[in-house]
């Protein structure tokens, strides 16, 4: 999934009946270090982005959590973006 070759993806750490915390871990830091500021500027000016972060923050995930997250969105948008051939419509994402 190309979430996870961007270290994008929560990785679990669970052991028999334990659930351990969810992380992103490895993946290529260079594209998660392109994504921050696009995903910065999606907050402020795309508004299915922008209702994805205050929805996160709202239920009381950290700033940097929901950025992550937000990251990923716009990650998996232009990944399917690529595979269809179509333009993004705010329309498909609720």
């Amino acid at each position: 999934q190309i979430s996870a070759l961007a270290g994008l993806a929560p990785f679990a750490k669970d052991s028999g009946g334990k659930r351990g915390q969810r992380h992103i871990a490895g993946g290529r830091a260079v594209v998660r270090a392109a994504l921050y500021m696009p995903a910065l500027s999606a907050i402020t000016h795309n508004l299915v982005i922008r209702a994805l972060y205050q929805r996160l923050v709202q239920a009381g995930k950290h700033h940097y959590v929901a950025i992550t997250a937000c990251m990923r969105k716009m990650l998996v948008i232009l990944n399917a973006m690529l595979r269809s051939g179509k333009p993004w419509k705010a329309s498909h994402h609720p």
